[in-house]
């Protein structure tokens, strides 16, 4: 359905007060944009590489929400702008300048689907959405895999240089029988490929809930038997129902190796043949010095996701942590690291 959108323009002194007027007014989910600089603490908590660039804090800020199509924007504002009348003196609220437009009838949610068709990530793998027909996929080979994909909200189309990074090092490195572990599993395209690529078993971790459940549905869609653990207590049971990882299945969790003890405990040490790892380069460096814990002896380190800028200081940690690097592989902007302990 198509929303009205109403924004105004405020400071950053008043955006929490005028939120809140607005919260208590009824109006929920309030878009704040400004140019506050972002802390340490907040560069720690953002999954990216490349920090944004914001320009000098100017004070300025716009509040933006949604609305039915039918709500009187002017009654609207002239509520708010009465409830805010009792703050004046007290905060600066800027301009309070408004500006009323209506959004597209569009469903934002599975919009991006359009961009997304069937293609060759590899010299024998074929990605093909659930939602497109087999007449849409390229041209196919007796030898190729089609690998059937629907992401939802979680990371990994197979698309982007980062995945076929790892894709093209599971096909060289990965052999039939291995145990495989997708630290960051995202839709689970890599486990899932890995399986297709002759593991005798793999278990996924994601710290996103949504990533390890969406995970076990392409697993499922693919032909393969797949599981979703949930955490809880010490973790004694869930390393009972995953000790043994056989039977060409996947089993998937959401935790945090780095953090959470439990964590480590089931996800089980020197068990895995492979490890793959398409997170970020701030991630691989600290999970290099804990990965080695979950290998056995002689085996492989795959971590893509690193932008070239960190390549150094991510072939420095795996060094410090007694891994020897195989191979460095580049496309356009990124590198993968396949190492071995």
């Amino acid at each position: 359905m198509k929303w009205k959108k109403i924004s105004l323009e405020t400071t950053t002194e008043a955006e929490d007060l005028i939120s809140a007027v607005l919260d208590e007014m009824g109006i929920e989910g309030v878009q704040i944009e400004d140019k506050i600089q972002l802390s340490d603490e907040d560069k720690k908590r953002m999954f990216i590489d490349i920090l944004p660039e914001l320009p000098p804090d100017d004070g300025v800020a716009e509040l933006s929400f949604y609305v039915d199509p039918e709500t009187d924007a002017e009654q609207l504002k002239s509520d708010l702008l009465e409830n805010l009348e009792f703050y004046k003196d007290e905060y600066n609220l800027g301009s309070l300048k408004f500006e009323v437009s209506e959004t597209e009838d569009k469903d934002w949610i599975n919009n991006w689907k359009e961009f997304f068709h069937p293609f060759r990530c590899s010299e024998n793998i074929v990605i093909k959405p659930t939602w497109c027909s087999a007449d849409e996929l390229p041209d196919i080979k007796d030898n190729d895999t089609i690998i059937e994909l629907d992401p939802g909200t979680a990371f990994g189309t197979g698309a982007h240089e980062t995945t076929k990074l790892c894709i093209e090092a599971l096909s060289k490195y990965l052999k039939p029988g291995e145990k495989l572990l997708d630290v960051g599993c995202g839709s689970g395209i890599l486990s899932i490929i890995g399986m297709k690529l002759g593991a005798e078993a793999a278990l996924g971790i994601d710290v996103d809930d949504n990533a390890s459940r969406t995970s076990v549905e392409n697993a499922e869609i693919n032909g393969i038997d797949a599981e979703y653990f949930c955490v809880n207590g010490d973790g004694s049971k869930a390393i009972n129902n995953l000790i043994s990882l056989k039977n060409g299945g996947i089993k998937y969790y959401t935790g945090n190796v780095l953090e959470d003890e439990n964590i480590c405990k089931m996800t089980g040490f020197d068990r895995f043949d492979v490890v793959v790892a398409n997170i970020l380069a701030d991630i691989i460096i600290p999970l290099s010095s804990v990965t080695s814990k979950y290998m056995r002896k002689g085996a492989l380190f795959i971590s893509s996701g690193i932008i070239n800028t960190k390549e150094e200081a991510v072939r420095k940690a795996l060094l410090e942590n007694n891994f020897e690097i195989l191979e460095v592989i580049h496309m356009n902007d990124w590198v993968a690291f396949v190492a071995r302990i």
